[in-house]
């Protein structure tokens, strides 16, 4: 026969269902709010580009109403008013600049950048019109290492405490909720800034280096700061590795060049994945669907056409076709449309293309064999076409008038410039203005207020190379004339 109960049994088992009861509420409201994982989505694959997620977010991402309140919290830190000030793009009716996404995370929206960030910008055909945005060219406005520096100096600011931050926050979004305001967003604003600490700790090379100016990033010495790099005792020469933001058109038709600058890598979804390091997607953290949708658009993504928006000298374009089959296309493809070339795509050694070496130098072997390790558990995705090289890259000239300044650093600021020998070339120019000058192929370049002067004595900004019969220099300057007409084909 089975015993009764005793009355203490019974007693656990009612307190026992009680605090059940009692918590299962608590937690399921918990599990309501912070475990979603859910990025804003777009149907448009534009719009995706622009504005999606690469997984960037759960890594690194700001909280939304902190990166917000950034600008009101230090404006003094800022060049002019808002992130607009760093060139950021912000479309009519968006909250968010060009090239961030948003991401539910951790119970709070949070917000980073993605692949369109460097590579999207504006074009104005005169002084009054409207800018023209344009995905997938580099973003010549965006001055990366500013923003950087503007967040890093921000967040170890002595105003970044919940006292101060928090009100602004509730202001800006019209009230907090009491969770929000005395336990959400006050811990959020420590980890941001240990995360920010963290992350810029292992990219102090930018502070060792010269001002990087809009359109250019260290991509490699970046890559270096994943594997712990001690940047102090790193050789002066591989310090100093900026270049421009490419332009990503046609990637379908580039399978199998090499790509880069250097041509360290054959494979678009290496170079993709890659790039993504940039965006805070990891290896764990990455959204890969995201990114193949973003992979699926730029493998057919075209830039517009320059006859769109200027005119085009057609006979004075026919005679400079004859100049570009006879200099270029070997190197460039037939057109900006046919990249087919016996060079096209391949490395041409430093010694002949004689262009500044600073990028070339700063990708070694060592950071190509620890690449190769960055998916070592995901055989499908583990890197195995990263290369040293000892060259620059022969790139197809799709868009080609969207890509100013010239040359992998961005030393040259016009086509016309670029046909000259280095000595008659600018020594100091200034970038950042999206006003294009149709008649030497390239943007406005002469001082005005909110642009960076480039000087090209620093240390990785030499303009020389490309130089010569072969690269059109030494060419008579009606037919430089007529080959630039023809250009703006492409």
């Amino acid at each position: 026969m089975t015993a009764a109960p005793t009355p203490s049994c019974s007693a656990c088992r009612f307190w026992l269902w009680a605090i059940v009861l009692l918590v299962l509420p608590f937690a399921l409201v918990a599990a309501i709010r912070f475990l979603p994982d859910r990025p804003v989505t777009y149907d448009d694959p534009v719009e995706h580009f622009k504005y999606g997620s690469t997984g960037g977010e759960r890594n690194m991402g700001f909280p939304y109403w902190l990166f917000q309140v950034l600008p009101d919290v230090c404006p003094e830190m800022l060049p002019g008013k808002g992130y607009a000030s760093l060139g950021f793009i912000f479309e009519p009716g968006r909250d968010l600049p060009v090239g961030m996404s948003k991401r539910r995370h951790l119970g709070i929206d949070r917000v980073f950048l993605n692949c369109a960030v460097c590579h999207t910008a504006t074009v104005r055909t005169s002084p009054t019109a409207q800018p023209i945005l344009v995905s997938g060219m580099p973003a010549n406005q965006l001055d990366l290492m500013r923003f950087q520096k503007f967040v890093q100096a921000c967040v170890n600011d002595r105003r970044f405490t919940p006292a101060q931050v928090v009100p602004r926050i509730a202001e800006k979004a019209g009230g907090l909720g009491l969770f929000d305001k005395t336990v959400v967003y006050p811990l959020g604003i420590y980890l941001m800034r240990d995360g920010v600490a963290g992350l810029l700790g292992r990219l102090r090379f930018i502070h060792a280096q010269a001002e990087w100016g809009p359109g250019r990033v260290d991509t490699f010495n970046s890559a270096k700061a994943i594997f712990g790099v001690p940047f102090e005792h790193l050789p002066k020469e591989e310090l100093v590795g900026v270049s421009d933001f490419p332009a990503i058109w046609n990637q379908a038709k580039k399978q199998g060049m090499q790509l880069h600058w250097d041509g360290n890598n054959s494979r678009v979804e290496e170079r993709n994945l890659s790039a993504a390091f940039g965006t805070g997607a990891t290896p764990k953290l990455i959204d890969h669907a995201a990114i193949a949708r973003i992979e699926g658009w730029i493998a057919t993504a075209t830039p517009p056409a320059f006859g769109k928006y200027f005119p085009i000298d057609a006979p004075l374009a026919a005679r400079g076709k004859a100049v570009y089959d006879a200099t270029c296309a070997a190197c460039h493809g037939k057109s900006g449309s046919n990249f087919t070339g016996d060079s096209v795509g391949k490395v041409t050694p430093i010694a002949a293309i004689g262009t500044d070496r600073g990028r070339l130098d700063s990708y070694t072997l060592q950071l190509a064999q620890n690449q190769g390790m960055l998916y070592s558990a995901d055989p499908e995705r583990r890197f195995r076409h990263f290369r040293k090289t000892w060259g620059y890259a022969n790139a197809p000239l799709d868009g080609l008038w969207l890509r100013a300044p010239y040359l992998h650093n961005g030393s040259v600021p016009t086509l016309w410039d670029l046909l000259q020998p280095a000595a008659q070339r600018p020594k100091i120019f200034w970038r950042g203005n999206d006003l294009y000058d149709p008649k030497h192929l390239g943007f406005v370049t002469a001082e005005a207020p909110g642009l960076f002067r480039y000087d090209t004595a620093i240390p990785g900004n030499g303009n020389a190379g490309h130089e010569g019969a072969a690269y059109g220099t030494a060419l008579p300057e009606a037919d430089k004339w007529a080959l630039l007409e023809y250009l703006k084909n492409f």
